[in-house]
């Protein structure tokens, strides 16, 4: 069995980032990683590129010889990686045994992972290749300053949670760089009626059954829980690696795995 993280989240929410540095964690603690570029547009890599989208095709190449725009042009980009799953991704895959872990960093562009169908399908194809496979959501910390951008960023990872069908991890990115984190540690575990009651003082009177109808479908589906990752702490970053390793189950095989090694050592 594999294992993987689909790293999603709007653009600029430091995605490419955080994947740089999960390899450097994970390499300082001699544990192998390999980080997947599934972005066309994408040019410069701070990590060794495992396998590579734009080897099948570019952004560029597509808004060259189609006339597409950025948006259209990345739609198009991965619909063909949507067409290919079943012979350029399986032949890429082949190169990865058993208990290998995967870091899939995804575009920025939010439709992929709320509406459009590519990411679901690749999602698909990945666990019938019998990989495990949880979503990573990354939110922009620098954002999460009121109640409003705290739940239209819930709604948006609610989206792509019900879109894909994943265990979901949702990671407050760039904490470094936060100069006031009293105000986002009030978002990190809110409680509702603490959101609703500043909800509706931001809101006028004929939103409060609105209100109330977001904030507890954010209650009911556990959406209110945030991890906070600081990159300039590796006890961050670990904390957040384990989060996402319990989620796919990670490692727990291989104790298995010892422990009969183990008993037939034994008997023996």
């Amino acid at each position: 069995m594999g294992y993987a993280q689909l790293v999603i989240g709007p653009a600029g929410s430091g995605k490419s980032t955080y994947c740089s540095s999960l390899y450097q964690h994970c390499e300082a603690t001699r544990r192998t990683i390999h980080i997947v570029n599934l972005d066309p547009a994408a040019e410069n890599f701070d990590y060794p590129v495992a396998i590579d989208i734009r080897e099948l095709i570019s952004l560029d190449d597509v808004m060259e010889e189609y006339g597409l725009g950025p948006n259209g042009a990345l739609i198009y980009c991965m619909e063909h990686l949507e067409e290919n799953l079943d012979e350029w991704l399986t032949e890429e895959l082949e190169n990865y045994m058993e208990d290998d872990y995967l870091v899939f960093d995804c575009p920025g562009q939010i439709e992929l992972f709320s509406h459009v169908s590519a990411l679901k399908n690749f999602v698909e194809h990945l666990q019938r290749k019998n990989f495990n496979v949880c979503a990573v959501y990354l939110l922009d910390s620098q954002f999460i300053t009121d109640v409003t951008k705290f739940i239209s960023g819930c709604m948006s990872s609610l989206s792509a949670m019900i879109q894909l069908e994943l265990p979901h991890v949702n990671i407050l990115s760039k904490m470094d760089l936060v100069t006031r984190k009293r105000d986002i540690e009030d978002y990190l575990n809110p409680e509702p009626m603490t959101l609703l009651s500043e909800l509706n003082k931001r809101m006028g009177p004929q939103f409060q059954k609105l209100n109330k109808a977001l904030i507890d479908l954010v209650d009911q589906y556990s959406m209110v829980s945030f991890v906070p990752l600081d990159l300039r702490k590796e006890s961050s970053i670990q904390y957040v690696l384990s989060q996402i390793d319990s989620c796919i189950q990670y490692g727990e095989d291989a104790d298995v795995k010892i422990k009969d090694f183990d008993e037939d050592e034994d008997q023996d």
